[in-house]
């Protein structure tokens, strides 16, 4: 009985030493990756790191993918195929967390300029619990059965990486999900603690140029002229009943105007004003009323202020930069409430509502067939200064903050088990 009782004590220890020694070895790939961001479209160096390491756990790696994307695959035997995507872009960001790995990058863009660099919107934690989920499902693979596909995925701030990556053969050159699961982390949430959102969750997100035409002259004689600047902030009052008198009160709509420019002297009357907007919704109908309205009622004033038909406002909807909103198969939201709240604790998950933010993980999901698909939220804040923030009335650093730093270990811990534990239940039920 001794030696049995030997024998199981030395058996766990050597269990907990690989799981403590695999902890680490995920904060250290943490810690890389946090100090060394790479910018949309420029994902070289992150895509060539990863797939070294799939490559090392036995999966078939494909790099390239829509650009600097990557699909790593694992075959184990008959059953569903399940995709679990992470992104890997940084933010033109200048860090100021203070860390003692605090990124100091100065990279260049897609455009050769030069810009400071940051993981400000967490893509780090992302990959980094992708890569632990792989390791742990690969420690697993006799209790699963099934197709194991793993998306690190480019150019998520821009709204573009997803799309690119499905046109260059997501769907078709590997295999086609039955399930398709992603995770983003939460800069309001505890660490430890996973949310929830059944249905909508992210928004359809619409970039719009408007260009406003005029017909300049001397600020003396505003009367001979068509004043474009007039005309704007018309257009931008105008603008604010399409939200508040043309959309339903049950649907959810937003019309940021968040930039307008024009003119460059006092005493003249300018030709042009530029705006931009940033548009949100949920609905694909409460999108398409909200651009329709918008070109109906530039082109309207515009006509009612006398412009000629050539100097009619130019309204330009950058389809390639298109965010479709994210929806949360119900039933697989359900489902993956029961499964993580039991992987994690049920008091560690919470049901959440929906957020205006964007996430081009829903373009995963919309393909035709539709794919069943959820991803959910990952607390990454210490509770203590959740605690602290609150009692002071203070505002926690958000999302794309210079001063956002995810509590690292626990956040990558709890994304590795929740991640896992919905996988290895899809795969085996």
């Amino acid at each position: 009985m001794k030696k049995i009782l030997f024998i199981i004590g030395v058996l766990l220890t050597c269990f907990l030493t690989s799981n403590i020694a695999k902890a680490e070895n995920l904060l250290k790939l943490y810690k890389y990756l946090h100090e060394n961001p790479e910018l949309s479209l420029m994902e070289v160096n992150t895509a060539k790191l990863l797939a070294g390491k799939l490559d090392k756990l036995g999966f078939d790696v494909t790099e390239n993918v829509g650009g600097t994307g990557v699909v790593a695959v694992l075959k184990n035997g008959a059953g569903p195929t399940v995709l679990i995507r992470a992104d890997m872009d940084g933010l033109p960001v200048k860090e100021q967390t203070g860390l003692s790995y605090a990124s100091q990058v100065i990279t260049k863009n897609r455009e050769g300029i030069e810009k400071p660099a940051m993981h400000a919107c967490g893509h780090d934690i992302h990959m980094t619990v992708l890569i632990g989920t792989a390791e742990k499902l690969v420690a697993q693979k006799t209790s699963w059965s099934g197709t194991l596909v793993l998306m690190l995925q480019p150019a998520e701030e821009l709204g573009l990486g997803a799309n690119m990556m499905l046109e260059d053969g997501l769907f078709t050159r590997f295999p086609r999900p039955d399930y398709n699961l992603a995770l983003h982390d939460n800069s309001s949430l505890a660490s430890g603690k996973i949310g929830i959102v059944p249905g909508f969750a992210l928004a359809n997100v619409d970039s719009v140029d408007i260009t406003i035409h005029g017909i300049g002259g001397h600020g003396a004689y505003p009367h001979t002229t068509k004043d474009p600047i007039v005309l704007a902030a018309q257009t931008v009052v105008a603008f604010q009943t399409i939200v508040s008198r043309e959309t339903s009160p049950l649907d959810s709509a937003v019309l940021t105007v968040g930039s307008i420019h024009g003119g460059y002297k006092h005493n003249i009357i300018s030709d042009e004003v530029k705006l931009q907007l940033t548009l949100r919704s949920y609905k694909d109908k409460v999108r398409m009323n909200t651009i329709n309205s918008i070109k109906r009622i530039a082109d309207g004033l515009g006509r009612a202020a006398g412009l000629p038909e050539d100097k009619l406002p130019t309204v330009i909807v950058r389809e390639k930069e298109f965010t479709p909103a994210t929806y949360n198969n119900p039933e697989l939201a359900a489902r993956m409430q029961t499964v993580i709240g039991g992987a994690i604790g049920i008091k560690n998950l919470s049901e959440m509502s929906p957020v205006m933010g964007g996430e081009d993980f829903g373009a995963l999901g919309r393909v035709e067939p539709k794919i069943p698909s959820l991803i959910f939220w990952l607390g990454a804040v210490n509770s203590k200064v959740i605690a602290k923030a609150k009692k002071n009335g203070e505002t926690l650093p958000s999302l794309h903050s210079p001063f956002f730093a995810p509590d690292a270990k626990p956040t990558i811990d709890t994304g590795v088990k929740a991640m896992s534990a919905a996988a290895l239940d899809l795969f085996n039920n």
